[in-house]
């Protein structure tokens, strides 16, 4: 069985779909029999049409559908009553005159049934045989009978590509402005909507638009957000991925100078993707050491940075077995954020889930194919991987061109745990400028972040208790009953300190290690 590859949405034409440009290189090359697993049906007649455009020396190629239900017709035709069934339908196919298209709708249900319609197929695929006829098979159910495999052209439809979202947004701006409503149909509009509306069905971005009406009741850049919002709960259903809400700027990450600096630069050559090479557009970030300096945090403050959603791939979920073998549920996952781009992924505790231990079983699989994908994976993605427990991370993982950099996040500096507290007093309503921080640094030696947090937490719960605003020393008397991670943990983190002393460039501006 042929199985077609489909080009990435980057590379396709700018005057014809991916999908469509794809049937078109099918029936040029002459095969008579396509199954095309796709649950939507009308997206597939579009398509049809669109590739059928010039397809023959008089034109367009006449296309017709059948179904159990509707029989056999052509385009805006009469049924024809002599094609009602499965076997009359490829009769009917077989004694039409002239070439043409025929979709042939859920027939998987009479190939599994009747022997005699496989055997029927198996007729026509010769008969049809350079005479220009094209059967094309649809439906959401991938079930190609052995006897006709080797003659049948497979396609996994994906969700439409970019260029077939532009012309679908543009459809739909058309009937939506006919209806007296409000619609921006400028290009750069269009061109937003449909990059939002990336990785939905057809179907899936039209009740997205109709959501987007409803809420402003006009069409612009307004509606993005609503638009996003129908990602959310397509992202939602898949049950092994996580839409997370943020809206972190880089300005609330406390110190990470270095990383920060890196990820401004990446970010104009993230936004200019389309137009450079592929070894320069950036790839991802790995970010590993120490637990609660902020590595989570700084993947909320990339998305927000880059102005893209985020996803986190949920690991646990994928080995649960819930959704079938974790190795196909994995594959399957990060195929469906391609579709998503541009976004960045995030995986978290990344040596948890990805690594080498059990070379031939799910976990090994799994990260053969992680090493593969991050080489070759859309460049619309970003992926931001987090790390606590670096010693697990195979070599493999770490070396220059998975990631486009590794950092080690380590304890925060003097300096740094001062704008640490300068950002959790502000966020929570507090003025800063009304301490000395500098004061609380003798305190809060070797602290990491997190505790830096729940230390201004505890001083403000424990002000409010009594009715007044927080003091200093509300937060030094909190600050001297603290037992850092640092101090209970010693081992452990001069341990993961060693290890990234010359595998790992340092987030911060300081020597890693001291």
């Amino acid at each position: 069985m042929g199985n077609v590859a489909m080009n990435h949405p980057d590379t396709a034409p700018a005057t014809q779909g991916r999908a469509a440009k794809m049937f078109r290189d099918i029936f040029d090359s002459g095969r008579p029999l396509t199954f095309v697993r796709s649950s939507e049906e009308q997206r597939v007649g579009r398509i049809l049409r669109e590739a059928g455009h010039n397809l023959f020396d008089n034109g367009a190629a006449p296309l017709w559908s059948w179904s159990l239900t509707e029989g056999m017709r052509r385009d805006g035709g009469k049924v024809e009553p002599e094609a009602s069934n499965a076997r009359e339908a490829l009769d009917f196919i077989d004694a039409h005159k002239g070439p043409a298209i025929f979709h042939l709708k859920d027939f998987h249900e009479p190939l599994r049934a009747s022997a005699e319609v496989r055997r029927r197929l198996r007729d026509l695929y010769q008969t049809c045989l350079d005479r220009r006829k094209f059967v094309v098979i649809s439906s959401p159910v991938r079930f190609v009978p052995e006897e006709i495999e080797r003659d049948v052209a497979f396609v996994e439809l994906r969700p439409p590509d970019l260029r077939e979202l532009i012309d679908f947004v543009h459809d739909e701006a058309k009937q939506i402005a006919a209806t007296g409503t409000s619609v921006d149909s400028s290009q750069a509009t269009v061109y937003q909507l449909a990059r939002a509306l990336q990785g939905l069905t057809l179907d899936e971005a039209r009740h997205a638009m109709r959501r987007a009406m409803a809420a402003h009741k006009r069409l612009g850049t307004e509606s993005i957000p609503a638009l996003l919002e129908e990602k959310r709960l397509l992202i939602g259903r898949s049950g092994v991925v996580d839409f997370v809400a943020t809206e972190t700027d880089i300005g609330q990450v406390g110190g990470l100078e270095n990383l920060k600096s890196w990820l401004m630069e990446r970010k104009r050559l993230f936004e200019l993707r389309d137009t450079l090479s592929e070894d320069i557009v950036p790839k991802g970030v790995l970010m590993m050491g120490i637990p609660g300096c902020g590595k989570s945090l700084s993947v909320k403050a990339v998305a927000a940075h880059f102005g893209l959603p985020l996803y986190r791939i949920d690991m646990i979920e994928i080995f649960s077995g819930r959704h079938g073998q974790p190795a196909a549920t994995f594959v399957q996952t990060c195929k469906m954020l391609e579709e998503m781009a541009p976004a960045v992924v995030w995986f978290d505790e990344i040596e948890m889930g990805i690594t080498s231990a059990d070379a031939s079983g799910e976990q090994g699989r799994i990260f053969a194919f992680f090493l593969t994908w991050m080489q070759e994976k859309a460049r619309g993605l970003f992926v931001a991987a987090t790390a606590n427990r670096i010693d697990l991370l195979p070599a493999e993982m770490i070396r220059k061109g998975r990631f486009d950099e590794v950092f080690f996040v380590d304890l925060p500096l003097g300096n740094e745990r001062v704008d640490i507290f300068r950002i959790h007093l502000r966020r929570r309503g507090v003025d800063p400028a009304k301490f000395d921080l500098s004061e609380l640094v003798e305190f809060t030696k070797d602290w990491t972040g997190a505790e830096i947090e729940q230390c201004v937490i505890s001083a403000l719960t424990k002000a409010r208790l009594k009715e007044r605003e927080l003091t200093r020393e509300d937060l030094v008397s909190v600050a001297m009953g603290v037992v850092p991670l640092a101090r209970t943990m010693k081992e452990q983190i001069n341990h993961i300190r060693q290890w990234a002393f010359d595998r790992a460039m340092r987030a911060s501006l300081r020597p890693v290690g001291r």
